[in-house]
């Protein structure tokens, strides 16, 4: 792998992970038009998708740190604020579908799920639930005051199963988390926030694992270059794409994205 490739794998990554598109499917489909080899590609786009997450990281360090605050006065028996407590609980039980179902099919993301055809139909299929989540969303009845009585730990939950559809390459795990958050009654910014908060121990738990695997390529020099040229754009690019996607959707719908979804299946089934 080039210098140049690995930039431009960092900038797809960083561009696409947090806006609902699936940056997993895009680095699949950019090594097949590119005619990267494969091997080993689970694993580099782990870590592009781990230096991705410590934009969120940054981004959201207030969140963070006064859940890590609401932690250890849970651990220390302390009193500890009933948002937070119910925000880190969905966190923690919403992550754990993540997790069983990524251990289950690990074997099966390194090899049938890195399909170019498979991350068209994914994308399709992500679309409609986009498009049946923003619908849904605009029922009065739906709407919800940001923060307070919204967010519950089996709200969190559901959302968390959702993110288990971001396993399929093309599915997207924020548009498949915020498509979830939607049709559990979340307000739109709260669905973006908890969408990112909750991916955050998935995608640093992934990528510290890949990064374990990978030691021997990055300390020999193999690899140790191309990856760290990769991560910093991840990273740059992906701090870029939250604060877009923020303030995008305040006032915007997603069909920008199902459109985009869709013209992008079109043309990967055209082209491959």
């Amino acid at each position: 792998m080039t210098s140049l490739t690995a930039i431009i794998l960092g900038i797809i990554e960083g561009a696409t992970e947090f806006i609902p598109v699936s940056s997993t499917g895009h680095l699949i489909v950019l090594r097949r038009f590119l005619d990267i080899p494969d091997i080993g590609g689970l694993s580099f786009d782990a870590i592009l998708q781990f230096s991705a997450t410590l934009a969120i990281v940054l981004y959201f360090w207030r969140d963070i740190w006064r859940l890590l605050n609401a932690l250890w006065d849970l651990v220390t028996r302390r009193n500890i604020d009933e948002k937070d407590k119910t925000l880190l609980y969905a966190i923690v039980f919403g992550s754990i579908p993540a997790v069983i179902f990524g251990l289950i099919l690990e074997s099966k993301m390194e090899t049938v799920f890195r399909n170019v055809n498979l991350v068209a139909m994914a994308l399709v299929l992500g679309s409609g639930l986009l498009w049946i989540a923003e619908k849904y969303s605009k029922k009065p009845s739906s709407r919800s005051v940001l923060g307070e009585k919204k967010l519950t730990v089996s709200r969190g939950i559901i959302v968390g199963f959702f993110q288990c559809l971001a396993l399929v390459p093309g599915m997207s795990r924020s548009g498949s988390t915020i498509s979830g958050g939607l049709l559990v009654g979340f307000s739109r910014e709260e669905a973006i926030r908890f969408s990112f908060l909750l991916s955050i121990p998935i995608l640093l738990g992934s990528g510290l694992k890949k990064l374990f695997e990978m030691r021997s390529e990055i300390f020999s020099g193999d690899l140790g270059g191309e990856l760290i040229l990769g991560s910093f754009f991840a990273f740059f690019v992906g701090l870029l794409s939250i604060n877009f996607l923020f303030k995008y959707l305040k006032t915007h719908s997603l069909n920008v994205f199902i459109i985009y979804r869709l013209i992008l299946a079109g043309l990967i089934f055209i082209i491959f």
